[in-house]
């Protein structure tokens, strides 16, 4: 029994020993991953370390004449987008304005305050709107890293600027984009304060008026819409099928003057002819068959403006859609963006003026305004 029992001890006897082989086993092991990820601590941050930034201001198109008022949507996407284009170029993060002013000549929904009793500051805040509520920041980041400048993110950066002295905030002006990329003076600064045009951001875009040299595509905004803006558009295109879409800017472009003669005159000369329903009509008939669902798009004020368009064609617009709409639109801004992306999504979409080659348009006036103010024609010409 003695000689059987010592058996047993003896077999037990090993257990400490495999515990201990376990366990150094599992050190072994942890110091081999902590080991193999120290590279990609490291290199992660190395690039926390080496991110820099690029700030045009709080406002777009501001300082300047446009401070105290705006453009409109199209306009300031254009001094926005020549912004994010410079930031691409010196691959730096874009410093976003976290509110886009809305101009009073572009926006009829919702209230506009205009009261004596408030500041500049004031007003532009309560005339403006927050930009995630137009645009999907992350979508944007995709292609142009941006964060905005109510972020934490944003207050982060103003503190370690602070603290770096010399090579933490760069305050520039006049400086050549190719300059700020190349001189070490300027590109190892953490943040550069870009002072933009006193007329317009778009200002400071070289050769803006030859495309091909432009790195960011005119389509590039319209397509970041937020998400609630283009799930609403995705339900109504649904609904649409399959339709054409045209889009008839009046409005503000057809304002006049008179001259010393008591004439009328207009830098559109032949835009509120050809932009009434018979000419619009007769001008489309060869893109879009009778028969078809047209949705129009407008900023005409006018009720029943476009109804003989109805003899031809099964007409839509955005108010039909109102009960997908008046949940989330604010203002025009927001309502124009979900039109564009429903552009998108038509067959056939007929524009207002030419912008590109290969357009379908309503009028031959040229889009850019200029000094001749001319006599409006309202007669067919031959």
């Amino acid at each position: 029994m003695a000689t059987g029992k010592g058996a047993s001890h003896n077999r037990h006897r090993p257990q400490p020993v495999r515990f201990v082989l376990l366990l150094v086993s599992a050190i072994a092991i942890g110091l081999l991953l902590v080991f193999l990820s120290f590279p990609f601590l490291f290199s992660a941050n190395s690039k926390e370390k080496n991110e820099k930034y690029l700030y045009w201001g709080s406002r777009i198109d501001c300082p300047g004449k446009c401070c105290d008022q705006c453009a409109g949507l199209a306009h300031q996407e254009s001094s926005l987008r020549c912004a994010l284009e410079e930031a691409l170029v010196l691959n730096r993060i874009f410093v976003m304005p976290s509110r886009m002013c809305l101009s009073t000549i572009h926006n009829t929904k919702g209230i506009l305050h205009a009261s004596n009793g408030t500041s500049t500051d004031e007003r532009w805040e309560e005339n403006s709107c927050a930009m995630d509520s137009l645009y999907d920041i992350q979508l944007i980041s995709q292609t142009v890293r941006v964060i905005l400048d109510n972020s934490d993110a944003w207050f982060q950066v103003l503190s370690e600027g602070k603290r770096l002295g010399k090579n933490g905030i760069m305050h520039v002006k006049g400086v050549s984009r190719a300059e700020l990329k190349e001189n070490r003076y300027y590109s190892n600064a953490l943040l550069i304060n870009r002072t933009a045009s006193p007329l317009a951001w778009f200002a400071d875009c070289k050769d803006r008026k030859n495309r091909r040299s432009v790195r960011l595509p005119y389509s590039l905004l319209p397509t970041m819409a937020s998400k609630r803006l283009r799930d609403a558009a995705d339900k109504i295109k649904e609904l649409l099928g399959d339709y054409d879409a045209i889009h008839v800017r009046r409005g503000d472009r057809l304002k006049t003057r008179t001259d010393k003669s008591g004439v009328k005159r207009s830098q559109f000369p032949h835009l509120d002819r050809d932009t009434q329903p018979q000419f619009i009509q007769k001008r489309i008939a060869k893109w879009v068959p009778p028969g078809r669902t047209l949705f129009i798009a407008s900023n005409e004020r006018k009720p029943g403006f476009f109804a003989p368009l109805s003899s031809r064609y099964k007409l839509a617009y955005s108010s039909n859609y109102s009960y997908i709409l008046d949940p989330l639109i604010e203002n025009n801004y927001q309502l124009f963006m979900v039109e564009r992306l429903i552009f998108q999504g038509a067959r056939t979409f007929i524009k207002t003026f030419k912008e590109d080659e290969g357009d379908l348009f309503l009028t031959d006036d040229p889009k850019k305004t200029s000094n001749n103010w001319q006599i409006p024609v309202y007669t067919e010409e031959k």
